[in-house]
């Protein structure tokens, strides 16, 4: 009977892991298997290889063949360096202790390099979340900042409103108190026309007095002339018809004297 080693898929879509199995070669990939040997998840960084390596060595020797994902992992485990060291082993090409040693030589080599890899990926996933935590904590300061410049704004806006309140609370206070203090004034500057006014037609009336007496006092040499005038006046419509009455004889005279 043909028998392989090879994966088994588990767990879900886009997240898969596998068993590591030996299963006949006619059988489904997901179907019945002889015996499992460990499991492999490749979702980690570096990849979970975890299986029981001497029973693994074992279905080798025996002609087990591995697929090639299968290979790939028993090799990086070493299986595979470990079976080519006992075939060398059972030729006589070296000792058991050689085999030995040679094999613990390339483990502390294997894991070294493993380590090495695995020392980076943690730095670089250090490094990474160090960077987004500083990135974060910028993001964070800004806003932060942000905010605090916004409530700094709020404040000197409220602190402006309130100032200019202030001044205009205190503009009107002013422009109340001038008005009052102009009232007053303005009574007093109304009261003051009234007082002149009073006295200047007292003023005016004694120089109309004055008029009235000079008027009175010229009134009767008015008069006077007026009746020297008009007595004048008809003493010639007096002289005048004796006048016309005495060019008016001769003539009259003449006429009769003619008649």
């Amino acid at each position: 009977m043909a028998t392989k080693i090879r994966l088994q898929r588990h767990g879900k879509k886009r997240y898969a892991y596998y068993h590591i199995v030996v299963a006949d070669a006619r059988a489904k990939r997901d179907g019945r298997n002889i015996e499992r040997l460990g499991f492999y998840n490749p979702n980690t960084n570096p990849a979970t290889i975890d299986f029981d390596f001497d029973r693994a060595l074992h279905w080798v020797k025996v002609g087990a063949q591995p697929t090639d994902t299968a290979r790939a992992i028993l090799s990086y485990k070493g299986v595979m360096h470990k079976n080519h060291l006992d075939k060398g082993v059972l030729k006589g090409a070296f000792s058991q202790e050689e085999a030995d040693k040679r094999f613990e030589k390339w483990m502390n080599e294997k894991q070294g390099i493993i380590q090495t890899k695995t020392d980076k990926i943690s730095k670089a996933s250090a490094d990474a979340a160090a960077k987004a935590l500083a990135e974060e904590k910028a993001k964070s300061d800004a806003k932060i900042a942000a905010t605090e410049a916004k409530i700094a704004e709020a404040l000197a806006a409220e602190e402006a409103a309130k100032a200019e309140a202030e001044a205009e609370a205190t503009a009107s206070e002013e422009g109340a108190e001038a008005t009052e203090e102009a009232a007053p004034a303005a009574e007093a500057t109304e009261e003051t026309p009234v007082a002149e006014v009073v006295e200047e037609p007292a003023a005016e009336e004694a120089p109309k007095a004055e008029a009235e007496e000079e008027t009175k006092e010229e009134a009767p040499a008015v008069e006077a002339s007026a009746s020297a005038e008009a007595t004048g006046d008809t003493q010639k419509e007096k002289e005048t018809p004796v006048a016309e009455a005495k060019e008016e004889t001769p003539a009259e005279e003449e006429t009769k004297a003619a008649e």
